[in-house]
């Protein structure tokens, strides 16, 4: 038993140095029994080298499993076909190896096929179609994931990309995931916008972007666009508000009736009458018409297949109405819109305007700019006017007519009938076009012809110069902006001029109507006896003094000759005439008559300041310096004046001091007023004693 363990030992021990002696024995040996070769190789790839000793020779087992894939080149062991891994992973092949001596043996080789990335992935469907109502569910699954499924050969991971061929129908659709191709609804469908796209899926071996060979694959998916109804009716004309004319606002509609007149045909409407459609145009739904606000006493009806508005009965006044017509989807009332009708009352036309000429002549000039005249036919200074006339009116001019071109754009009628170009005409010719005046109230209408020839523009003199509507407007800016400069420095020069004695005047004005001193005492006895003695002398002293201080103001001198004239003069002359001068000067733009009486207002309440002793005369306005009037002088201490007519004629003196120095004021702004008239008229000066003598004598 021992032995027997020692013997198997032994031998394990020796077998690695005896296998290559019986290797070599056997004649013949590789260098890699178990090599490893990429599938797609060409034939004659080298799978590996035989080392064949003297004297043997070596072949490829017929027997082999994969004899067919390979053969002996030299020493070379080479494929003889390519190889794919899809089919063969494992190829097996024997070596056999003999000499001359009868011995033989056979070597055992083992090739691995590696795989390479030699296969595209593979859609089970590429063509698909699939019809998508406008109206579905976002998120909701158009294309199944089962529906789009692939298979790679080489069993890669497969990425997949989503793609569209129409043009601003991306992001409608989208996939689940890069390796989920299932497609869903990303964004809501409209009809409107689009109603087909072709989507294209991508199936690729590798990522987006890989720097490896990346094999891809492809699926069309035709998507149909299922008009649904989503859309209201539209009443027409209407405006859309948005780029993607999903929303149409329609305007309002208007007509007019006779008041106490029943129509029996359908009223006609602006801008055309009630209709409504469908805008889902594919499914065009049934619609009817209903009158639902605005109409109380049930004057009007509408049909409700048609939408014809109807009178049931007269209209009794002027008011308007304001109707509300409501379109509705038979097959879903909850579609609907309103839309308002105003109706206007008006009195009854019993004619329709016309035009007085059937044909209007005219012409312009060719290369005139926009908004040039056209001018009567031989006339080149009177632009053409067309007028409608209406027997409505007495005068046969209807205010309410506005005129409008109806089949041409080259020419436009103002509201006043004028006719304009509305582009440059750039060819000579005679052109043919209709005009329309249009009644705003009643709608009724009338038409005319206008033809209208174009020539050339000839060499025009200054005074033969057409000018166009601009430059009418232009000059008559001009004209205003020179007229408001003129204005202007008139009023300048009217205030430099002016201005000092017109201020003036009013002060004195404003001055006298304030006062409330300067009043008639004779005007106040006559109009109210009942005022005393006492008070009415007071008056007078007052009066005494205020003629002494006129006497006694300074003026210009006079040569000797003009005094003794003066002191040969009448006393009472004189004090009038000098009174008289000093009232002209200060009152000669005044209005003498300032109350219901004849009785004129005195002159002066100036007095003395001088002299104590003495009062001021007062006279009327209408004493004649001629007729020698006496003076009055009334010394301050009479015995007929009592205590209380001294108080009262000391607070009188008060009152005559502060108006005299006001007086003063304006006699020396008149002074710089009219300095040449107040020489004439205030040249006398008397030394104040010798007018104190005259008026003691």
């Amino acid at each position: 038993m021992a032995i027997s363990h020692w013997l198997l030992t032994s031998v394990l021990f020796l077998l690695p140095f005896l296998t290559p002696v019986s290797a070599q024995q056997q004649g013949c040996s590789v260098n890699n029994s178990k090599p490893k070769v990429y599938e797609n190789n060409p034939p004659g790839y080298v799978v590996t080298t035989i080392h064949v000793e003297p004297g043997f020779t070596v072949m490829i087992d017929p027997t082999s499993p994969d004899v067919s894939f390979f053969t002996i080149q030299g020493s070379e062991l080479q494929l003889n076909q390519g190889v794919d891994y899809e089919k063969e992973t494992l190829l097996l092949v024997s070596l056999i190896c003999w000499n001359a001596a009868g011995q033989s043996n056979s070597l055992e080789i083992v090739v691995n096929i590696l795989n390479v990335n030699d296969n595209s992935p593979v859609f089970e469907e590429t063509n698909l179609t699939k019809v998508v109502p406008e109206d579905t569910k976002l998120n909701a699954t158009i294309v199944a994931r089962q529906d789009l499924s692939t298979s790679d050969a080489d069993l890669d991971i497969i990425f997949y990309e989503l793609t569209t061929l129409v043009p601003d129908t991306d992001g409608y659709f989208a996939i689940k995931g890069f390796n989920n191709p299932e497609i869903y609804l990303q964004k809501a469908l409209d009809y409107e916008k689009f109603n087909l796209t072709t989507l294209v899926l991508y199936a690729r071996d590798r990522p987006v972007g890989s720097t490896d060979t990346t094999n891809t694959a492809t699926a069309t998916i035709n998507i149909f666009i299922e008009q649904a109804d989503t859309k209201p009716p539209w009443f027409l004309p209407c405006t859309f508000i948005n780029m993607d004319k999903s929303i149409c606002i329609s305007s309002p509609y208007t007509g007019r009736v006779n008041i106490s007149k029943m129509s029996t045909e359908p009223l006609i409407l602006e801008p055309g009458p009630i209709y409504a459609i469908d805008p889902d145009y594919t499914l065009n739904e049934k619609i009817v018409y209903s009158i639902v606000g605005g109409d109380a006493d049930k004057v009007f009806s509408v049909d409700a297949d048609t939408g014809n508005l109807t009178m049931n009965k007269v209209a009794t006044s002027l008011d308007s109405y304001l109707l509300q017509v409501m379109a509705t989807q038979v097959n879903n009332k909850q579609k609907y819109s309103i839309v308002s009708v105003e109706i206007k009352v008006i009195n009854r036309s019993d004619y329709l305007p016309y035009f007085e000429s059937r044909i209007y002549n005219g012409t312009v000039f060719v290369g005139l700019a926009p908004r040039s005249f056209v001018f009567q036919a031989g006339n080149l200074s009177a632009p053409l006017m067309i007028t409608a006339v209406d027997d409505d009116f007495p005068n046969k001019v209807n205010p309410n007519i506005e005129y409008y071109i109806k089949n041409s754009t080259d020419f436009i009628a103002t509201k006043d009938g004028l006719i304009l170009t509305n582009v440059m005409l750039q060819s000579l010719g005679t052109v043919t076009i209709e005009a329309v005046g249009k009644d705003k109230v009643s709608l009724q209408e009338a038409s005319t012809v206008i033809v209208v020839e174009v020539i050339l523009a000839a060499a025009v003199t200054s005074s033969d110069k057409i000018y166009t509507a601009q430059d009418m407007a232009i000059l008559g800016g001009t004209l205003a902006a020179l007229l408001l400069i003129v204005l202007v420095l008139l009023g300048v020069m009217i205030f430099k001029r002016y201005g000092k004695p017109v201020k003036y005047l009013i002060r004195r004005k404003f001055s006298k109507k304030m006062s409330g001193d300067y009043q008639n005492q004779s005007y106040m006895q006559d109009e109210h006896p009942e005022v005393s003695t006492k008070q009415h002398e007071t008056s007078q002293n007052g009066s005494v003094q205020s003629m002494a201080h006129v006497l006694e103001q300074p003026s210009f001198s006079l040569p000797t000759s003009n005094t003794e004239e003066i002191d040969s003069l009448p006393k009472a002359s004189i004090a009038s005439t000098i009174i008289f001068d000093q009232e002209e000067k200060k009152e000669e733009v005044e209005e003498e008559i300032e109350h219901e009486k004849e009785v004129k207002s005195i002159l002066k309440t100036d007095r003395c300041m001088a002299d104590d002793g003495y009062k001021a005369v007062w006279f009327k306005t209408d004493v004649d310096p001629d007729a020698g009037g006496s003076v009055e002088v009334i010394e301050e201490n009479a015995a007929d004046s009592d205590d209380d007519s001294d108080q009262d004629l000391q607070k009188n003196e008060e009152k005559e001091e502060k108006e005299e120095e006001e007086e003063e004021e304006e006699a020396a702004e008149e002074e710089d007023y009219d300095k040449d008239n107040h020489h004439g008229r205030l040249g006398v000066s008397l030394p104040q004693r010798a007018h104190q003598s005259q008026l003691q004598k």
